[in-house]
């Protein structure tokens, strides 16, 4: 008698779908192929409108400038904006590209899940580039404008006795950190999806994230200090919201594991 899997799939079917080595290699190399090709492709087109994203990551400082004439950035070196430029284009294109990436993954993983798997996964993908973009939307509207408020307070004007101190920002280091605060925000923004898969896979319980809060608040703060500028503002910027999010976690898992004991008792 033949086992019956929960898509009404039995083993000899499920056999008889399998792919040799070489045909799955074959088929992940295509995947990878295609999300190249869109990569590739973005990247040239971001290029062609890089100042105008340069400038949408200004906007920021320039709001905290406003009215003050004078203001502006500098590069030092020969090939300083070109390269900056191509920084741009290539953080643009990743961003963008994402989600043909995630696309391509799932196309090939999906045919080896069961319908309940890819239920239970799908979620999960799609909620990896909406927070990451969220991460990205916090340090823009949030963050930025108020550390740029913070950062040329400091600003000196000269006086009998002492030397004007003036902020003039260079172009590669501002992209810099702006792309540093963006991408530290963003990938801790994914930290719901990392622990609901560990709970979802039997690596962790919403008892187990409770017990171990207190760790998970001292890896918060510490993962700031590395990913932020050495700043109290924007340390606790990133560390509060990782906190809130450990705190969301713990509440999604409950629900989850509840919502899989139900539909396994009623399966039973």
């Amino acid at each position: 008698m033949v086992d019956e899997t929960s898509d009404g799939l039995g083993e000899d079917d499920i056999e008889k779908s399998r792919m040799p080595l070489v045909d799955h290699l074959s088929e992940l190399r295509k995947r990878l192929l295609y999300s190249l090709a869109a990569f590739i492709v973005l990247f040239f087109a971001c290029f062609y409108f890089a100042e105008t994203f340069f400038n949408f990551l200004v906007a920021p400082l320039a709001q905290v400038w406003e009215g003050q004439e004078g203001r502006q950035l500098i590069y030092t070196a020969l090939t300083e904006k070109f390269f900056t430029e191509i920084k741009v284009a290539f953080f643009a294109a990743a961003f963008l590209s994402f989600p043909v990436l995630a696309s391509q993954l799932w196309t090939f993983v999906a045919p080896g899940l069961f319908k309940r798997e890819k239920m239970a996964f799908l979620p999960f993908l799609v909620a990896t580039p909406v927070l990451f973009f969220a991460g990205g939307v916090f340090v823009y509207y949030v963050l930025l404008p108020v550390a740029w408020q913070f950062f040329s307070s400091f600003e000196q004007l000269a006086s009998e006795g002492s030397l004007a101190i003036t902020l003039v920002p260079k172009v590669n280091e501002y992209l810099s950190l702006v792309m540093r605060l963006i991408f530290a925000f963003g990938l801790s923004f994914e930290l719901p999806v990392v622990l609901l898969i560990l709970v979802k896979v039997g690596i962790t319980t919403p008892a187990g994230l409770r017990k171990k809060r207190r760790y998970a608040i001292v890896v918060a703060f510490i993962a700031a200090a590395v990913l932020t500028p050495p700043d109290p503002l924007s340390q606790l910027a990133l560390a509060l919201p990782i906190v809130l999010l450990y705190e969301i976690s713990i509440f999604i898992a409950v629900y989850m594991m509840r919502k899989r004991d139900t539909e396994d008792a009623e399966e039973a």
